[in-house]
């Protein structure tokens, strides 16, 4: 089956979408990876989305103005992967959404909201949607994340050693091998909180970690940081920007003092490098297969590197699977699994008390065609 999986990441830059032919045999999933494509989001979509994310508040006119406004992107995203990367022969599209929330209440996840109306995608490109995946799992118990652990299990599960899957996103998250998934804090998002802030809007993000090696670590601010409380609660638990955010950041400058910029987002990177190498260390790894967009950022990666001696640190694109469309194909997997009757959680992984079928069905312009299900999930994901 040909399905193209969308994503766009708490970074919110741009929806990624990755085609993938899948096929099940017996217990091996086999993904054979046709390529990504990406687009960014229009300049006033993204101001909007960001001018409505916590801890701004917003109205539900808005929220209905970027559910459709998100929509209408990932739609035209969708069109372009299938006509450049499927020759039109797409058979199923898996949308991830857009998080815009994610409700922690006692470190117990409530509810999850990720906007992006399928109706959009279903319309421009007549395939059946499968979307709203995390709600499930939260509804069964569990977090609603790392979704993609289930992939990285599969995918990992007989290499040597103990590896780890991190993912380096907005926000980090890590999958080890006994099936133990949580978010380890923030990946990139207080360093492109910074960026933005310090910048007045100018820079997006620390492009090539350029700000944070002109600067120096600030060992108070680092211990102010590390201070955090969520850094010492027990796994399986997941965050977002609902905490850490700019606001975050400015409460642990409170009493530093005035700092450059630089030294303020090398900083940051230092914390992003901690906090992951610490989750790391706690799963015992012997190597760490990284994705995400912070593996574009030499400095934070150096930092990782220089806190994990010993243990291999390779970018997925290495084992097959490119970084920067690593959970587009998750995606895409987990979509086939949800059409095929097929559980795309590891109870292990997010908590939950028991597997789950993710999501829900959008039907394409021919109404529901549902294959027969699965007699039986994968035991394992290889490429080809």
């Amino acid at each position: 089956m040909r399905v193209i999986g969308l994503m766009s990441g708490t970074s919110y830059d741009a929806i990624d979408a990755a085609a993938a032919d899948l096929v099940l045999d017996g217990d091996t999933l086999a993904l054979r990876p046709l390529g990504l494509v990406s687009e960014a989001y229009d300049g006033d979509l993204r101001d909007a989305l960001a001018a409505a994310l916590p801890p701004a508040s917003t109205t539900l006119a808005e929220v209905c103005r970027l559910d459709t406004l998100i929509g209408r992107a990932f739609a035209a995203t969708a069109v372009r992967a299938n006509r450049e990367l499927c020759d039109g022969d797409a058979e199923l599209i898996a949308s991830h959404g857009q998080t815009v929330y994610h409700w922690v209440e006692d470190s117990r996840v409530r509810g999850t909201l990720q906007i992006g109306q399928p109706a959009w995608i279903a319309e421009a490109t007549g395939l059946p949607v499968v979307a709203d995946f995390r709600p499930r799992d939260i509804a069964a118990g569990g977090q609603g994340a790392p979704l993609v652990s289930l992939v990285d299990l599969l995918w990992l599960r007989g290499r040597p050693g103990t590896p780890v899957a991190l993912n380096l996103g907005g926000i980090a998250n890590l999958t080890a091998p006994d099936g133990t998934a949580f978010d380890t804090g923030p990946g990139c998002a207080l360093i492109d909180a910074a960026a933005q802030g310090f910048s007045g809007g100018r820079l997006s993000y620390d492009v090539d970690g350029a700000l944070a090696a002109r600067g120096r670590v600030h060992p108070l601010l680092l211990d102010r940081l590390l201070d955090e409380p969520y850094y010492a609660r027990p796994a399986p638990k997941t965050t977002g920007k609902e905490l850490f955010h700019l606001g975050h950041l400015h409460e642990a400058l409170a009493g530093v003092g005035t700092l450059p910029a630089e030294d303020v987002i090398a900083t940051l990177t230092a914390l992003t490098a901690r906090t992951v190498a610490d989750a790391v260390r706690g799963a015992g790894a012997t190597e760490v297969v990284a994705s995400g967009g912070g593996t574009r950022n030499p400095v934070l990666m150096g930092m990782l590197a220089a806190e994990l001696p010993g243990v291999a640190l390779r970018d997925s694109g290495e084992l097959g699977l490119p970084s920067a469309a690593k959970e587009a194909y998750a995606f895409a997997v987990l979509g086939f699994l949800t059409l095929h009757g097929l559980a795309g959680t590891a109870p292990a992984s997010t908590g939950a008390r028991h597997p789950s079928v993710l999501g829900s069905l959008t039907p394409g312009r021919d109404g529901f065609r549902l294959p027969p299900p699965a007699p039986k999930p994968p035991a394992r994901l290889v490429l080809e």
